[in-house]
Formats: C-alpha cells, sequence, structure tokens
C-alpha cells in the first residue's frame, strides 16, 4: 500500500514523527541530571515537565519548511533554524556560532563549508533533526534521501553527515508504511539500498548483522551510541534500536536510552522513526510530560 502523497497526509505524518522526535529528546535529555540517572536502569519516568532541546528546535524548522514550501528550501530552512535559535536548548558551538552569523548576515554556504578547517561538520546535527522529513516522504522514500541531502548543508557538509541525515530519512519514509511497520530486517536493508557507501552506511551493515543481539551494551559498544556525537557514531546504533522497536515506542525508548552516550539524540531519532509509522505513537503520559511544541512549527509558518 502506498502512502498518501497529499498535503495534509505527508503533513499529518510529519507531526506524529515530530511528536515522536520531541519526547525522545525531551525525556531523553533528563538522564544527563544526575539525581534522575538511577531511574534509567528501573525504567522509571522523572517528574515533568521535560524540556526538549535543539534536536526538536531543529526539527521544528524542518517540518515548518516543509509546510510552507512543501520540499526543502535551503535559504528558508538556514534562516528558519538562525532565526529560532535559542542557545541555551543546547547546541554545539560551532552551530551556536553558524546560527549566530546568519542572523548577522552571513552566507550560510560559506559558513558551513568552513568549519571545522573545511572539512564541514561530520556531527550527528543534520541526522537528529531529519525523521518527520522522511515521515513526510513515506510515498517516495527515495525523494525522501533526496530531501534530506539539501536538509543538511545548511549546517553540516561533511559526507558522513550528509549520509546519516539520508538514512534517518529513509528509515522513518519506510517506517511510516501505512500497510504497518516493516521488519527489522527489510528496514535496514531498504535504508542501506537508499544510501551511498561510507562509514555511516558500513555501521548500518554491521547493524543489520546485529539484529538478533539481545545485549543492547554489546551493540552500542561496536557500533557507537553518539558519545563522539558523530554521525557514523549515532545513526548505525539508532537505526538498529528503531529496527527492533518499530510499533512500540515506550520499549524502544528504554532500550536506546540504556545504551547511554548522545541520550537525548539517539532517542529523538528512534522516537521521530517510530512515531511517523503506524502505532508508533508514544505513551500519552509521556506526550503531557514533554514541552509542548511551539505553533510555529504546528501551524508551518517558518
Amino acid at each position: 500500500m502506498t502512502a498518501d502523497s497529499s498535503p495534509d497526509a505527508r503533513l499529518g505524518r510529519a507531526l506524529a514523527s515530530l511528536r515522536g522526535l520531541a519526547v525522545g529528546d525531551a525525556l531523553g535529555s533528563q538522564f544527563f541530571v544526575p539525581a534522575n540517572y538511577p531511574l534509567l536502569g528501573r525504567r522509571e519516568l522523572p517528574s515533568g515537565p521535560w524540556q526538549w532541546t535543539d534536536d526538536t528546535e531543529m526539527a521544528c524548522s524542518v517540518v515548518a519548511v516543509l509546510a510552507a514550501h512543501q520540499r526543502i528550501d535551503q535559504d528558508a530552512l538556514a534562516w528558519s533554524f538562525a532565526e529560532h535559535h535559542d542557545f541555551d536548548r543546547g547546541y554545539g558551538p560551532a552551530v551556536n556560532r553558524l546560527l549566530r552569523q546568519i542572523r548577522e548576515g552571513g552566507d550560510w554556504r560559506e559558513l558551513a563549508a568552513a568549519l571545522f578547517k573545511g572539512q564541514g561538520s561530520w556531527g550527528n546535527g543534520a541526522a537528529m533533526r531529519v525523521a518527520p522529513l522522511g515521515a513526510w516522504y513515506a510515498d517516495d522514500p527515495e525523494q525522501a534521501t533526496h530531501q534530506a541531502e539539501i536538509s543538511a548543508y545548511p549546517t553540516h557538509q561533511h559526507r558522513e553527515a550528509v549520509v546519516g541525515a539520508m538514512a534517518v530519512a529513509a528509515a522513518a519514509a519506510l517506517a511510516a508504511d501505512p500497510s504497518g511497520p516493516p521488519t527489522p530486517e527489510s528496514l535496514l536493508d531498504g535504508v542501506i539500498a537508499l544510501v551511498p557507501r561510507s562509514a555511516v552506511g558500513a555501521g548500518l551493515r554491521r547493524a543489520r548483522d546485529m539484529l538478533d543481539y539481545g545485549d543492547t551494551a554489546t551493540v552500542a559498544a561496536v557500533l557507537g551510541c553518539g558519545r563522539r556525537t558523530s554521525a557514523h557514531d549515532t545513526v548505525p546504533f539508532a537505526l538498529w534500536s528503531a529496527a527492533r522497536g518499530l510499533g512500540d515506542y515506550e520499549s524502544a525508548f528504554w532500550n536506546t536510552a540504556q545504551a547511554g552516550g548522545d541520550v537525548d539524540t539517539t532517542c529523538a531519532i528512534v522516537g521521530g522513526v517510530i512515531a511517523g509509522g503506524k502505532a508508533g505513537a508514544p505513551p500519552a503520559e509521556w506526550l503531557n510530560r514533554t514541552e509542548e511544541l511551539p505553533a510555529w512549527a504546528t501551524g508551518g509558518t517558518a
């Protein structure tokens, strides 16, 4: 069954994914608070409200630009990132500086290309925000990867960061199949087929080979779980976890979070991939404890 390609249906899927991303981000970030860490092992929720981070703030811009333009407009996306940039949301120093310079009139093309001595950033920031775009393009996973590539460049121009965004978008598109969630194997096979060869791609192939591993800690030790905040240290594990948790948001969250690492980002990716699909919504109680999304994101004005 092909997903509905009407603008309303696409926006509905993207917003469902965005809500799942925000819950994963906001709840995951609570476990960086030392007092909350013991709760993680017991799978107990910290008290709310849970505030989301830069992962969600940037994902809101992705959805708003899609709603306004029906595709990714890079200039509009870069400006939305800069206009809505809240320094206190946990951005990395390079992106903080980049967004400030865009607000001051700088050209994102030159600024993003110049990062890290001209290599561009290979961080996980382009991947952490892109799942709603994949859900938007559930009717066309190949287009999802193309638009994800375009969406990465305003902040992340290193090949690995771009491929990381493509992989997450592909996973979210495939997971949003209206027939129901794919098998873990078919999800990762589909993603691998849609992304170019890269360190991220090599990690995804390892993740595919480890789908029968029950020990999340072992998988995280092999694939990485975002401790280095690079795309290739984050995306393969997050998509391994998402593939194993399709249709069960709560279990997928806890299994992802208990690996440690960049917990808000891995859980944002997993939450965004799962929530765009059938029966993948986060628990209502979790949504109620999560900070509300801004009106500018849900209203479609970037």
